[in-house]
């Protein structure tokens, strides 16, 4: 073995698939001093005892893209390398035993031509001709995909290893991290048994270990390693090398062909962890002790569903290890410690993504961005709530155990609530409020009472249906007629200031920053590539001290984005501020007229006009109240210190009451938001797309100095956009879009539903997607399949609720 060396421009810890792919992905896009060390040997943890199923098919497009891209690395590794992976594309079908899973199945179909994956509805006999070992009993219908397969874990490492290898990069087996140093909050070198490397990148690949390599740098990582149970079996006669990938997740089992025998297990609904005190340093090829009692009902089922499984002669039981996240999928990303970088916990789907981790991580490491929007599986995705080990195990067991189960739109965590509460969380309760969770705050979706008040008929069909009340439409009629008052003290504040903060911002976001003190200004902060990496606003509440508001599930992502542009010279400081502030919003006709009763202040248009903001107080409590809206009418956010919440929410509830105001809860304020044409990041907006394809260009300057992503959006502006954000309106009011469903123009996919909802002021049933310029003039006729059928659309006004603005403005 080579010396370590002194000096390297990467270093990747960890020796599984995971790591061996962006070693090879780095090496591809030209960095050549490229280090991967590993503790043990190559694929020594977790990759190789796993299962080896490759599939396509995943509920977001660009999880998709990298599945797909995956698969055609697969297909040349052994060309390019010589080392035979194993690589079989024998296809996959995936079974319904219920009606709800045919139903989710037709969904996926929808979504795969959305996609631009083959895949297609088979019938029972159909499937059974591809798996002939398969009972039919209770089998309603099937899916097949073509391009699913296997491939052997360790082929797969060790040829991707020889592909950096062979471009320069360098591995380093039996070498054990023992620390990482920092110096002020950046990577500086990485401290191993075998001496020290000084880099300016550090990719935390170690899998199992991704918790503890983690805490060297001082995050707590969501990383759980749970205990991964199949078996192996001998020959079984009948079985051939052209079997499919089988998975029947009514019953919670997977089947695959493995040398003549089958490879068949699952995921169970009283799943184990390991190693959470601690994996020992010594695990390596390792599995834990075989357990039957666990295994037993996958077992049963497996049975049930091949029955030739039953007098099959077992090889093995494997209880394997395998990192798990609280949601069930991959850490990957830069983290708040500039240069760390984390690609872990893969759960399960690790060989059949690995291909596209190692080029994403690779571009977002070289690029600063990855060719893929990937928030889906971004590590800054958790918050704080998950810096906890119990509150990050149980919501992992949570995940796990209901792996394979259908999940409808709004579906709720219930592990763990209760965490993060409101002042007015109380208070809310007793109003009967059916709340919701998002990164550990308990949140208001919707008040249970208004159920009886509401009389405005309209009830979604299908899946639409679930996690739905008839309360959503009254909150948000009341709010449009009166008033209405919601509580977002969830929101993620964050407060930038300094000597030079202002120019930073102004760098940062590409609206004009620089506006007078009191302003509100609504902005993006985009990629190089113009891409939409964040959307906030920005209240500056001094000559260099701004606050910032973006979503809740937002914030660790926002400030990471900000503080790997920020200045290092000390000139810029960024606190989160978020738990010293709660915020009620309060928006409707009468919301002026309600505030008058409780302030002093000149509330009129001219004293305080839209997209302001002002110090108050309203009755005993002081806020910052900013004139900001995000459902389309006359209000104010207030934001008031924590210990004041309560009395502020107390004080405009009894202003309110008779002039008709309402509680409301999020799922209005979505289809309040939706009438308005308002963006919500990760659903309309994203990295995948511009302000200009967003129809956000009023909120870019470019007659302001330099700012990240200007230049690509000067090219986009003078070439033209050759795609667009459209509001798109269905024919039938009560078939609502889920998002992904595929849009046709004739027999043409042109697209796919980016979100919607129903607008209940205007009637209507509203979907948004980006289509291609030719398809985005008012009035074009679409088609949108729902469910196997095809619903008529059409391209409507881009704003259907008050397109002037009047009411806001008011």
């Amino acid at each position: 073995m080579s010396e370590l060396p002194k000096q390297a421009q990467a270093v990747i810890i960890g020796g599984g698939v995971g790591g061996a792919s962006i070693a090879y992905h780095l090496a591809l896009m030209g960095w050549k001093d490229v280090v991967l060390v590993e503790r043990h040997e190559l694929t020594a943890g977790s990759t190789w005892h796993s299962a080896g199923l490759v599939g396509q098919m995943r509920s977001d497009a660009n999880l998709t893209r990298m599945m797909h891209y995956s698969t055609d690395l697969y297909r040349k590794l052994k060309a390019e390398t010589g080392i035979d992976t194993s690589w079989r594309e024998v296809g996959g079908v995936r079974l319904a035993s219920s009606a709800e899973r045919m139903e989710e199945n037709k969904r996926l179909v929808g979504m795969a031509r959305s996609f631009g994956v083959e895949m297609e509805m088979i019938s029972p006999k159909e499937a059974q001709k591809k798996f002939p070992l398969m009972s039919l009993e209770g089998v309603l219908g099937a899916v097949f995909t073509p391009n699913d397969g296997s491939i052997d874990p360790t082929g797969l490492t060790n040829a991707m290893a020889a592909g950096a290898k062979n471009r320069g990069a360098k591995i380093f087996t039996e070498t054990n991290v023992e620390g990482i140093t920092l110096k002020n909050g950046r990577v500086t070198e990485v401290v191993t048994d075998k001496g020290t490397i000084k880099t300016e990148v550090v990719v935390n690949a170690a899998g199992l270990w991704g918790r503890e390599v983690g805490e060297l740098v001082g995050l707590e990582l969501p990383v759980v390693p749970m205990a991964h149970l199949y078996i192996m079996t001998k020959p079984i006669e009948g079985v051939t090398h052209t079997f499919p990938n089988l998975r029947d997740p009514d019953l919670l089992v997977y089947w695959r062909e493995e040398v003549g025998g089958l490879v068949t297990g699952g995921y169970e609904r009283q799943p184990a962890t390991f190693g959470l005190g601690g994996i020992p340093r010594d695990f390596k090829f390792q599995l834990l002790a075989p357990d039957w009692d666990r295994f037993a009902p996958l077992m049963e089922n497996s049975i049930r569903r091949v029955p030739a499984v039953e007098n099959a002669e077992v090889v093995k039981l494997l209880n394997g290890p395998e990192g798990f996240t609280p949601d069930g999928e991959f850490l990957l990303g830069p983290t708040s410690v500039k240069g760390f970088w984390v690609a872990c916990a893969f759960c399960a789907h690790g060989l059949a993504g690995a291909g596209g981790i190692g080029k994403t991580m690779a571009e977002w490491i070289i690029d600063g961005h990855p060719e893929w929007d990937v928030w889906r599986l971004d590590v800054r995705r958790f918050g704080p709530n998950y810096n906890n080990l119990d509150y990050t195990v149980a919501r992992t067991i949570e995940t796990y155990s209901q792996y394979y189960d259908i999940h409808f739109p709004g579906e709720e965590r219930l592990s763990r609530r209760n965490v993060r509460l409101s002042p007015t969380y109380f208070r809310l309760r007793d109003l009967g409020c059916s709340f919701g969770e998002s990164l550990g705050w308990e949140r208001p979706n919707w008040f249970k009472p208004y159920e009886e008040k509401a009389t405005h008929g309209h009830e979604p069909r299908g899946w639409a249906r679930h996690n739905w009340s008839r309360a959503i439409g009254y909150e948000h009629l009341m709010t449009r007629e009166n008033a209405g008052l919601f509580d977002e003290t969830s929101f993620n504040k964050i407060e930038i200031r300094g000597p030079g903060a202002l120019k930073f911002l102004n760098h940062l976001c590409a609206n004009n920053i620089d506006q007078p003190v009191g302003s509100v200004i609504y902005t993006q902060a985009l990629n190089k590539r113009g891409g939409i990496e964040c959307d906030f606003t920005v209240t500056r509440l001094g000559e260099q001290r701004f606050f910032i508001v973006t979503g809740t599930a937002f914030g660790q992502h926002d400030m990471s984005w900000m503080s790997i542009n920020m200045p290092e010279d000390d000139s810029v400081t960024m606190e989160d501020v978020g738990s010293n502030y709660a915020c009620i919003g309060m928006w409707g006709p009468k919301s002026r007229r309600i505030l008058e009763k409780v302030s002093r202040e000149d509330l009129s248009n001219a004293a305080f006009p839209y997209m302001t903001a002002k110090r108050m107080t309203v009755g005993d409590v002081p806020v910052i109240a900013s004139r900001v809206t995000y459902v389309g009418e006359l209000g104010w956010e207030f934001y008031c210190p924590m210990e004041y919440g309560l009395r502020l929410w107390d004080t405009l509830w009894e202003a309110g009451r008779s002039e008709g105001m309402v509680a409301g809860g999020y799922k209005a304020i979505d289809t309040l938001r939706l009438e308005k044409g308002y963006r919500y990041w990760s659903g309309e907006i994203s990295p995948d797309y511009t302000p200009y394809e967003a129809g956000m260009g009023f909120a870019v300057k470019l007659d302001k100095g330099d700012f990240i992503g200007k230049e690509a959006l000067i090219k986009q502006k003078k070439e033209g956009i050759k795609q667009k954000l459209c509001c798109i309106t269905l024919v039938d009011d009560r078939t609502i879009a889920l998002g992904k469903e595929p849009i046709r123009a004739g027999e043409k996919t042109i697209g796919w539903v980016a979100s919607g909802g129903f607008g209940y002021s205007v009637g209507k049933s509203i979907a948004f997607a980006y289509l291609p310029i030719e398809y985005s003039k008012v009035g074009t006729k679409l088609e949108i399949e729902f469910f196997g059928e095809k619903m008529g659309a059409v391209i409507d006004q881009p704003i259907l609720w008050d397109p002037k603005g009047e009411r806001i403005r008011s």
